[in-house]
């Protein structure tokens, strides 16, 4: 036992002083708190892009009042049981004009392989609203939509009568008062007009002269005449009659794709492929995880597309293990595929056929084009 004296006053010692390094180190801490509290709430002109939802084409998905429904729906021919997947992928952007990710959201994500800082200009071009944008978005959908099957029953050997459609006009249209959505063009001077580039061709070399169009609005052909307008266009002057088009096709069967709030044209391939493998014995992936991405031609031309990388990513947590990726899209694969994704090199609708049938029978992968480095 201690004993203490009651009539001894203990004085605690002298805390020593703060050293000047001290002192420093504790400012130091304070502004770096207020210079990340203020970068939280600075706009920083980026958005952050990364993987999104996951969808199989030969399985379900959701409509609008929110029923499960087919993803890809076929009347008019015989169909055939599928299995494994056909995944489209699609980007979720992180972020809006209104309000853009914070600096600390940006620097994490700098961190992350599945996702990637880009401008937000690129991604919300200026002085485009945010309805004009989805409207736009959702018009290639459609089309995307229309050129996938066209390219899936062109392969199969359908006949399938391509015309060019009137999408919209733009601000200041020389076709305003002339031409309105909905109309079909059949021929320009003459010549008949299966696609854009067809009629581009023509009034590039009217020269400003009017030229006549042969058209289809309510079910009756007209001849009208545009005089096209010159502008500027990527640097280029060039002749433009002011529209918007889109290709309408006479399907000899009905197919219906069901994919809501998702928009661009990216899924195109994958569209195609679902529809061949439901028009089709067997199953073209043999039952495995496939997925892949790319637009798509009513030819069967594969084109590139946006955001690979989240959707390589987006791939392989969906349990794919094979990915189709556009040729045109190489230079942004080679570096950034994640361990357990297989990529190969497409540049058809026939490259795609190809390499699903060696994924399924077990075929020579090797022998497939891949994504090399330049």
């Amino acid at each position: 036992m201690a004993l203490f004296d009651e009539n001894v006053t203990i004085t605690p010692a002298p805390k020593p002083p703060r050293t000047r390094r001290t002192v420093i180190g504790i400012w130091a801490l304070v502004v770096a708190l207020v210079a990340i509290l203020v970068m939280s709430f600075l706009p920083t002109g980026y958005v952050i892009q990364k993987p999104g939802p996951v969808f199989n084409t030969l399985g379900t998905t959701t409509d609008a009042s929110g029923k499960e429904v087919p993803l890809i729906s076929i009347k008019g021919a015989e169909t055939y049981p599928t299995a494994g997947t056909l995944d489209l992928l699609t980007v979720q952007v992180a972020g809006t004009p209104e309000r853009t990710p914070n600096w600390l959201e940006l620097a994490s994500a700098w961190f992350q392989p599945s996702q990637a800082v880009v401008p937000i200009d690129s991604v919300y071009p200026p002085n485009v609203s945010s309805k004009q944008l989805n409207e736009a978005n959702s018009a290639m959908m459609v089309d995307s939509q229309k050129e996938a099957t066209a390219a899936a029953l062109t392969h199969l050997g359908y006949d399938v009568h391509p015309t060019l459609q009137v999408y919209s006009l733009t601000p200041e249209s020389a076709s305003a008062g002339v031409l309105k959505p909905g109309d079909l063009i059949l021929a320009a001077n003459g010549t008949t007009v299966t696609d854009a580039d067809a009629l581009r061709s023509i009034v590039a070399k009217s020269a400003g002269k009017s030229v006549k169009l042969t058209i289809r609005r309510d079910g009756k052909t007209q001849d009208v005449s545009v005089t096209p307008k010159q502008q500027t266009v990527d640097g280029k002057t060039v002749w433009l009659i002011g529209v918007t088009l889109t290709t309408s096709y006479d399907f000899p069967i009905d197919v219906t794709i069901q994919l809501n709030n998702v928009g661009g044209p990216s899924a195109g391939m994958m569209f195609a492929l679902g529809i061949v493998d439901d028009l089709t014995p067997g199953k073209l992936n043999g039952g495995r995880n496939v997925a892949g991405t790319g637009t798509i031609t009513a030819d069967g031309t594969v084109g590139p597309i946006g955001g690979i990388r989240q959707k390589l990513y987006g791939a392989l947590d969906a349990g794919a293990s094979y990915f189709l990726a556009p040729a045109s899209n190489c230079d942004e694969v080679v570096g950034h595929v994640p361990s357990g994704l297989r990529v190969f090199s497409v540049k058809t609708l026939d490259d795609s056929l190809k390499a699903l049938s060696a994924i399924s029978d077990g075929g020579n992968l090797a022998s497939l084009p891949t994504c090399t480095a330049k």
